[in-house]
């Protein structure tokens, strides 16, 4: 069975990495499903599949992961891609950071950035894309710091909380699928 995680590491059908995969089915059967949920779905609801799209290939930005960027990035019209480009160059940054609700995990506090779409990428990506990639920027790179307000946003940019959970859910997605890419690739280098 080949799916999305071999296409974005190059795994051949009958290799040694598609047989490591192998001894792990059900997470390969579960990880390709959640693919298929999240970007074929029988129904898109109010997330369209651009948007969707933009979202993955502006964490896979955040992420450094270029050959998932590229990925989902060819599936967007060009003044798009341009656009998430400029927007992730500004954008990356180390992390996590966060405060903790006092108590003992607050010693782990780490202040950071907090980042906003540019006036630019604003009129490319207009008002809902933009406040989702603030959101998902804060779940990259602030995740100690959701909160009610952050929510408040996306819904006043007009996604309803059905599309907020899918916004979740995709970046969600992406940092798994990103850092499976990343071992396999990895493991693939060893082999």
């Amino acid at each position: 069975m080949t799916d999305v995680i071999d296409s974005l590491v190059g795994i051949a059908p009958g290799s040694r990495l598609d047989a490591i995969r192998a001894q792990r089915i059900e997470a390969r059967k579960h990880a390709q499903a959640s693919y298929t949920s999240l970007f074929e779905p029988k129904e898109l609801g109010g997330v369209s599949a651009d948007e969707r799209h933009a979202i993955a290939a502006f964490v896979a930005g955040l992420h450094g992961e270029a050959r998932t960027d590229a990925f989902y990035a060819a599936k967007l019209p060009a003044n798009l891609r341009t656009a998430i480009a400029a927007e992730v160059a500004t954008a990356r940054t180390k992390g996590p950071y966060g405060h903790y609700p006092k108590g003992p995990l607050s010693v782990e506090d780490a202040p950071g950035p907090t980042w906003k779409v540019s006036d630019a990428g604003r009129t490319a990506l207009g008002t809902r894309v933009s406040a989702a990639f603030e959101h998902t920027h804060m779940l990259v790179f602030h995740p100690r710091d959701a909160s009610a307000p952050s929510l408040q946003s996306l819904l006043d940019a007009g996604w309803s909380t059905n599309d907020i959970v899918t916004i979740s859910q995709l970046v969600s997605f992406l940092s798994y699928q990103i850092r499976v890419v990343s071992g396999l690739t990895v493991l693939a280098s060893t082999l």
